[in-house]
C-alpha cells in the first residue's frame, strides 16, 4: 500500500483557469488526495476545517504532465573515451519542462556504467519527486543486466519497464543478426507477460543504410505485435523518416521521434518530424517525441573516426512541442497526446497517466498563455518551482 508522504498535506486544490484533460473541461478546480487526483470541477466546496492546501493559478492551464521515454539520466556519451562522458541530469533540469516522468536509458557505454548505476540514479530522481522508471540493457548484445536475466530484470525489479536502448544500423551497434533480435524481443515479451508489464522494446535507429528492415522483418516474420517495439531517432535523417511513416502504416506501429536540440542543415527536428508523419497519413495517436536528453551528439567523419561532440538537452522537446500547437498543425488536445498520453500507452502505464481524471495520479503541469511550464506536480507534489 502507497505511504502518504509527511511533506505533503493531506489534500490540495489547484484552482486554475482551465483543464484540458486532455480534452478540454468545463471543470477549473482539481482537487489532490495522496498523490492521486480525487475530484475535478468547478468551485468545489471543501468542508471547513479540512487539511486543504490551496494553490490559486487563474491564468495558467492544466494538462497532464509530460513523460519523456528517452533520457541519459546518467549521462551518455563517451565515443571519444573517459572525457567525453555526459553530465547526469536533475530533478529540477526534468520537472522545468513540465515533465513529471522519464524512463532511463544507458546507450554506448554500458561498461563505466551499468545498469546498476542507472537503476541507482532512477530511485534517486524518484526520492526528488520525479516518477521515474527504466529500460534494462544498452546499445550492446547481449544486452548488460541488473540480475542476469531480461526475464528477472523485468519481474523482479518495478522500475525496469522494457529493453532498450538497443542500437541497430549503427556502426555503434553491435550489429545484431535477424535471430538475435528476434530471440531478445521474445525474452522481454514473455518476461513482461509474467510481470504484468507491457515490456516495450526500445530501438536506437543509426543512419545506416539499413534503417528499419530489421523491425520490419520481425514483425513481418514472427508472432511479435508492434505494440511491443518503438524504434526511436526515426527522424535522424529524411530518407529515415520516410520509411518511418511507411513503416507505421503498414504496421500499424508506433514511432518516436527525437526532438533534438542542433541539427543539420537537412536534418528534420521534431517538429518536422510529426509534419511530416501527420502528411503522409500516419494517425496522430502513433506519433510520439522524446528529448534523448544528456545523451551525446557525437560527430564522425566518412571514416567513422571521432570528432567530437555536444550534450544534448530537454528544452527542444517542449519547443518542438509547442510549435505544433502555435502553428496549428495540431489542437492542444492532439499535442498533448504526442509528448503524454500516447507515451503513456505505449509504456503501459495508461491506467493511470496521460490523463487528468478522477483516480489518475496526480502528475500536473500548469502552462502559461505561451504553453511555457511554469509548475509542475508530480503525484501531487510541487518539484517545480521547489516550495
Amino acid at each position: 500500500m502507497k505511504r502518504h508522504d509527511p511533506d505533503l498535506p493531506l489534500m490540495t486544490l489547484l484552482r486554475v483557469g482551465r483543464i484540458h484533460a486532455p480534452e478540454p473541461l468545463e471543470a477549473t478546480d482539481i482537487l489532490i488526495a495522496d498523490g492521486r487526483i480525487a475530484a475535478l470541477g468547478r468551485d468545489l466546496d471543501i468542508p471547513q476545517g479540512w487539511p486543504v492546501h490551496r494553490v490559486e493559478a487563474p491564468d495558467l492551464i492544466a494538462v497532464p504532465a509530460f513523460i519523456d521515454q528517452h533520457v541519459h539520466v546518467t549521462g551518455g556519451g563517451g565515443e571519444g573515451g573517459g572525457g567525453s562522458r555526459c553530465p547526469a541530469i536533475t530533478a529540477r533540469e526534468i520537472a522545468a519542462m513540465g515533465i513529471a516522468t522519464v524512463v532511463g536509458v544507458l546507450g554506448t557505454d554500458s561498461i563505466s556504467r551499468s545498469p546498476a548505476d542507472l537503476l541507482a540514479k532512477v530511485r534517486d530522481l524518484k526520492a526528488e519527486g520525479i516518477d521515474a522508471y527504466m529500460y534494462t540493457g544498452a546499445y550492446r548484445v547481449p544486452p548488460p543486466t541488473l540480475t542476469g536475466d531480461l526475464q528477472r530484470d523485468l519481474a523482479w525489479i518495478p522500475e525496469v519497464i522494457g529493453l532498450g536502448e538497443l542500437a541497430i544500423s549503427d556502426h555503434r551497434s553491435s550489429q545484431p543478426r535477424q535471430d538475435e533480435i528476434e530471440r531478445l524481443v521474445s525474452e522481454v515479451r514473455v518476461g513482461a507477460m509474467l510481470a504484468g508489464k507491457r515490456g516495450i522494446c526500445h530501438f536506437h535507429l543509426g543512419d545506416g543504410k539499413r534503417g528499419l528492415e530489421p523491425l520490419r522483418r520481425l514483425l513481418a516474420e514472427t508472432e511479435i505485435p508492434a505494440d511491443q517495439v518503438i524504434p526511436t531517432h526515426v527522424n535522424r535523417h529524411r530518407a529515415l523518416l520516410e520509411e518511418a511513416a511507411d513503416y507505421a502504416l503498414t504496421f500499424a506501429a508506433c514511432v518516436d521521434v527525437t526532438a533534438f536540440d542542433e541539427l543539420g542543415e537537412d536534418d528534420p527536428s521534431g517538429f518536422d518530424a510529426v509534419c511530416l508523419l501527420l502528411d503522409r497519413g500516419v494517425p496522430v495517436e502513433r506519433i510520439t517525441m522524446s528529448s534523448d536528453c544528456n545523451g551525446s551528439l557525437p560527430e564522425f567523419d566518412a571514416q567513422g573516426a571521432y570528432l567530437g561532440m555536444r550534450v544534448a538537452r530537454n528544452t527542444a522537446l517542449v519547443a518542438d512541442w509547442q510549435r505544433l500547437v502555435n502553428e496549428k498543425v495540431l489542437p492542444l488536445e492532439d499535442a498533448l497526446g504526442v509528448i503524454s498520453g500516447n507515451v503513456a500507452r505505449v509504456l503501459g502505464l495508461h491506467h493511470r497517466k496521460g490523463r487528468l481524471a478522477v483516480g489518475f495520479d496526480a502528475d500536473i503541469t500548469l502552462l502559461d498563455s505561451q504553453l511555457q511550464p511554469r509548475r509542475t506536480f508530480v503525484g501531487g507534489r510541487c518539484v517545480y518551482p521547489e516550495r
